[in-house]
């Protein structure tokens, strides 16, 4: 009992380090122009982000998101936001994560963090995984995993943060 406290106290902690954090530097790469550029330099002040980290073989994360995509037209018309995906794949996979984006459509940024720098800077651990970026540039809001519907709390949360 003692140790399940300890790790679920472990867990609180780490995710909760991740708000308001200053967003880091770490080079990832634009799958488009492939280009390297600072992840910090990728968001916009002033505006929400929502930051979906994902990869090709992650069943759940091609699922979210399809299904943000498939709201994302309707949503920008409720809240002032940019999206983007994050795809953690290695290097090689750089023609498959392309190949996969020109597939369904992808009309938003998608970036590959090819040596999971970034994923390191940000301590997470597993996709899928979401970040909300608040008009200050902080990180606001931290979800992993996903389940259908889940993309509505998201946007729940999107919403608010972009009144205030």
């Amino acid at each position: 009992m003692k140790k399940m406290m300890a790790t679920m106290f472990a867990l609180v902690v780490s995710g909760s380090a991740l708000f308001a954090q200053e967003l880091p530097d770490t080079q990832i790469k634009d799958v488009n122009t492939s280009k390297k550029v600072p992840f910090n330099n990728t968001i916009e002040k002033g505006k929400v982000t929502l930051i979906n980290f994902w990869a090709t073989w992650c069943v759940p994360c091609k699922k979210e998101i399809k299904n943000v995509r498939d709201k994302l037209a309707t949503w920008k018309t409720e809240a002032d936001f940019n999206y983007m995906t994050v795809s953690i794949d290695e290097s090689r996979a750089e023609g498959l994560v392309r190949s996969y984006a020109k597939s369904q459509g992808w009309d938003f940024p998608y970036y590959i963090d090819a040596n999971s720098d970034l994923q390191r800077s940000l301590n997470f651990q597993s996709v899928p995984f979401t970040i909300i970026i608040d008009k200050n540039g902080k990180v606001a809001y931290t979800h992993a995993g996903y389940e259908v519907g889940g993309e509505e709390e998201v946007f729940a949360k999107i919403k608010e943060l972009s009144k205030s």
